[in-house]
């Protein structure tokens, strides 16, 4: 465990080095959000490009995998929001809250992190657990959202969530890389070598961006926020751990990989769709905040056991 702390350490002391530039206010929320903008749309897209182009779609995508994660996930999602409906909070609050206890920071910080505790071989089970958070469940806090306001999913709420899907920088370049791959063809090298010079930002600018963005949340409601993030940092990679050791039997290693990324804290875009939605972003605020801090031990405790 202690082994296991000393590696996670540094992700997380760029993460408090971000916080503190944002806090004492030296790293203004302008520049937050334009560094944030950068590793989005720029570096950590190059790097997932990159990781996409040299791998084999048809060695990466494993259905059982998808459906160990998915209904682990679900499972957890299901609690979070028969639990706020059960608080009478509304289906609007009750789809915030769900996502807060399912979506972790899988872009900004397991990446970058996972690739390098696990190794290259982490690389496609990782992905595709963003691919199913980013596909199914930031898809679905839309519909229900937008549904719930209108009385009903109407067509239009369809393209919205398609088109955002479409526009989303991670989704593009995993797909721009797997389409490259098919092709059977090499990288040019000076393309190559830009990507992985464009890639090399992603892990300190997406850690430094996560502790900036840190400084401007506030805990309020500590009791959802703590519950919440309880749900996010132990009953998910719990869910997701049984099925994929008990019920799907996945191979070890990529089961290491898929609980480490379940263990992750609260990701920064639910509060941006919260905020967008005008929906308890100070409620998300405070789950990010706690679960990020405490995170330092979960997730270090749950890569030292599956490790």
């Amino acid at each position: 465990m202690i082994d296991v702390l000393l590696q996670t350490l540094p992700f997380f002391s760029l993460i408090a080095v971000g916080y503190l530039a944002g806090r004492t206010g030296f790293f203004s929320e302008a520049a937050t959000a334009a560094l944030t903008k950068f590793v989005f749309y720029f570096a950590l897209s190059a790097m997932l490009l990159k990781f996409s182009a040299n791998l084999n779609l048809r060695d990466v995508l494993d259905w059982p995998y998808i459906w160990a994660y998915l209904i682990g996930t679900t499972a957890i999602y299901l609690v979070a929001t028969t639990i706020a409906l059960l608080r009478k909070r509304g289906v609007e609050e009750a789809a915030v809250e769900a996502q807060c206890a399912v979506i972790g920071n899988t872009g900004f910080l397991g990446i970058p992190m996972l690739t390098l505790l696990f190794g290259p071989e982490a690389i496609g089970p990782v992905m595709l657990c963003l691919a199913v958070d980013l596909v199914v469940f930031s898809s679905l806090i839309v519909i229900l959202i937008t549904g719930s306001r209108d009385g009903r999913v109407s067509p239009a709420v369809l393209g919205t969530v398609a088109m955002g899907l479409v526009k989303n920088p991670m989704i593009v370049s995993i797909v721009a890389g797997f389409a490259w791959s098919a092709t059977g063809w090499a990288i040019p090298g000076p393309a190559n070598e830009a990507l992985t010079l464009l890639g090399a930002a992603a892990t300190p600018g997406a850690l430094f961006a996560i502790g900036a963005s840190l400084a401007g949340k506030s805990a309020e409601r500590l009791s959802v926020a703590g519950w919440l993030s309880f749900a996010k940092l132990v009953l998910h990679p719990a869910a997701v751990a049984l099925m994929a050791l008990v019920v799907f039997t996945i191979d070890p290693f990529k089961a290491g990989v898929m609980i480490a990324a379940a263990a992750l804290p609260v990701a920064g875009n639910v509060y941006i769709l919260a905020q967008h939605y005008g929906v308890a972003p100070q409620r998300v605020s405070a789950s990010i905040l706690i679960s990020t801090a405490l995170s330092i031990f979960t997730v270090s405790a749950v890569i030292a056991w599956v490790g």
